[in-house]
């Protein structure tokens, strides 16, 4: 796996991450500054 795919996978867990300790997703990306879609997107690459 390269570094790239290594850093892709570190950023969409933290947002998870994120979205699990503040309690649901729209909290996350208020943190964040991202809208739900954006987030969704991000981490499941439009695979909702």
């Amino acid at each position: 796996m390269s570094s790239f795919q290594q850093n892709v996978i570190k950023h969409k867990l933290g947002l998870l991450n994120l979205a699990v300790e503040r309690g649901n997703v729209s909290r996350a990306c208020k943190v964040v500054g991202f809208s739900r879609d954006t987030f969704f997107y991000r981490c499941f690459d439009g695979r909702v």
